[in-house]
């Protein structure tokens, strides 16, 4: 597995377009990029983003917005609402589109009771938001956010059973932990549709640390990746307050893509 890093890592001590340079000189050849606040969501911004990212030979794998101002009104029944905000989700999509992004990390609903849900007004925005993604030749990755819909795994069966177009998946372990679900049950509910993995580790008594400084089992989530055929990118993503010195991110580089790849070159030779 190829491992890349967040510029979410350095928030908010690091402007975005300061980013790119800084996570190829610590080694990284690619990452996901966190546009931080609405004006970082205009093709001018994004511009000066491309510009960085052909300089410094980087490739942007995924990108991520300041989902909370804006994601969870795209289910709001309130037409109007919906409609405006609808218009920044098409920005992000296209600032991705611009950067070469694979896939849009996405948040999307605040938590509620699943049982009061309209789960049909949900599925439509669902589909509405998903061809606009592949439309543009992105996937719309849903995150598993502890603080939203995409916590509940009976949500994200819902997504992926009663959607018309497919939904992508990114795997956050940190935020799984948070959830208090194991994270071998958001693998497999998520399965072959998981296109991101956001890599950190946690231990009792704190949700995000350093990769390596916890306790999460890397080999069984490595394992449990491999039983679903995943392929993708691993991207390392940790609060900046979880680390001294930048050159601490490099160090976890190595140790990730050993703990990932070991397992994988295991599993191939049994």
């Amino acid at each position: 597995m190829d491992i890349g890093l967040s510029s979410a890592c350095f928030y908010p001590k690091l402007n975005t377009e300061h980013s790119i340079q800084t996570m190829k000189e610590l080694g990284f050849n690619f990452g996901e990029i966190f546009l931080n606040t609405q004006s970082e969501y205009k093709e001018e911004f994004i511009r000066v983003l491309l510009e960085k990212k052909e300089l410094y030979e980087f490739n942007v794998n995924s990108v991520h917005a300041f989902s909370a101002s804006f994601e969870p009104y795209l289910f709001d029944k309130y037409d109007r609402r919906r409609k405006d905000v609808l218009k920044q989700f098409k920005e992000v999509v296209r600032a991705a589109k611009i950067l070469g992004a694979s896939c849009y990390t996405f948040h999307g609903m605040r938590y509620a009771d699943f049982d009061e849900l309209d789960t049909k007004f949900i599925v439509d925005i669902y589909n509405e938001l998903s061809y606009i993604t592949l439309d543009a030749g992105i996937k719309l990755a849903q995150e598993n956010v502890s603080w939203c819909m995409s916590a509940n795994l009976e949500f994200l069966t819902l997504l992926s059973q009663k959607c018309k177009y497919p939904i992508y998946y990114t795997l956050d372990l940190k935020q799984a932990c948070k959830a208090n679900i194991p994270i071998e049950k958001y693998i497999k509910v998520m399965g072959s549709n998981i296109v991101n993995l956001h890599i950190n580790d946690r231990d009792d008594n704190s949700p995000c640390l350093l990769p390596g400084k916890g306790n999460l089992d890397y080999d069984d989530i490595a394992r449990n990746l491999k039983n679903v055929n995943y392929s993708g990118k691993g991207i390392i993503e940790v609060y900046s307050n979880n680390f001294s010195s930048y050159e601490e991110l490099t160090k976890v580089k190595d140790l990730v893509s050993g703990k990932f790849n070991n397992v994988a070159t295991l599993q191939e030779t049994i």
